[in-house]
């Protein structure tokens, strides 16, 4: 496999596996009262939002189920059990359903992938195919301290979102909005839910730094935010969309089983691969080494 092909590949799933675990997650940081929109959402919804954001915080873990498009470049669909309590840990299997990523991974036996996160890094599971070009290893690991050297302010955006976590991302982003509000009562996953819509730019977020870099290295200038909550103040349901620099973004999120068992055992050093190492890899025919 050529040096180019590796880096796509590895930088691929790494796309993929950070932006399914932002379906569920953002630092913890208290949320801005009020907004920086010019008028203020009505105090009984910031009111509820406050308390969906503790609510799910106090939780600390949830079962999730998701779907991200992002432009030309890949769809994804995703399931399994993330935990915030000390950072961001737990189990999903994130599935390349469409796109010229989906594509790519097919060729490689590789379009549905078990990701474990930890503490300092996570791991992707490759398939048969591509194993055998990493010396016989079925695990890429991503160790967060390495892809915060990556230029550009990427690796520095992904390894701020995937160690600081909660499922307060929506909901905070809703905090910052000026034009948040209650649409009404819908059924989603047969519970009684409240749905909570707004728009929010990079320029609502003046005291929210974390979420302000995030959506600006992202490309993104306005977000959509739609959230579904029960009658205790947990989210069921979450839709983000926003044009970043990759394309349209879209995701999808059901949350379920708060509060359920997460567990994430590291993979086997002689069965992992370094993503570093992946990247800097001389180009060959032969297995990496």
């Amino acid at each position: 496999m050529t040096r180019s092909r590796v880096r796509r590949v590895v930088l691929a799933i790494s796309t993929a596996t950070v932006l399914t675990g932002l379906s569920a997650c953002t630092s913890a940081a208290e949320p801005a009262p009020g907004g920086g929109g010019t008028a203020r959402p009505a105090r009984a919804v910031l009111a509820a939002l406050r308390s969906a954001e503790r609510s799910t915080q106090r939780a600390r873990s949830v079962r999730v189920r998701s779907t991200t498009a992002l432009g030309s470049l890949m769809s994804t669909s995703a399931e399994g059990a993330l935990g915030w309590s000390d950072g961001l840990t737990g189990t999903l299997t994130i599935t390349y359903t469409g796109g010229s990523t989906a594509d790519l991974m097919r060729r490689l036996d590789s379009t549905s992938l078990e990701t474990r996160y930890l503490h300092d890094a996570y791991y992707a599971r490759v398939g048969p195919a591509f194993a055998r070009r990493l010396g016989g290893r079925h695990w890429i690991r991503y160790p967060y301290d390495y892809l915060a050297t990556l230029g550009g302010g990427t690796g520095a955006m992904m390894t701020d979102l995937m160690r600081n976590t909660t499922p307060g991302r929506p909901v905070r982003l809703l905090l910052a909005s000026g034009d948040v509000r209650r649409t009404g009562q819908e059924q989603v996953l047969g519970v009684r839910t409240a749905h909570y819509s707004g728009t929010v730019g990079v320029s609502d977020l003046g005291g929210e730094r974390e979420l302000r870099e995030q959506l600006t290295q992202a490309g993104v200038g306005t977000e959509t935010v739609d959230i579904w909550v029960d009658d205790h103040d947990l989210l069921v349901k979450k839709v983000e969309k926003a044009v970043t620099a990759s394309g349209a973004m879209t995701q999808t999120t059901y949350y379920s089983g708060y509060g359920v068992r997460v567990t994430a055992e590291r993979p086997p050093a002689g069965d992992t691969r370094d993503f570093g190492t992946l990247l800097k890899q001389r180009d060959g025919t032969g297995p990496a080494s």
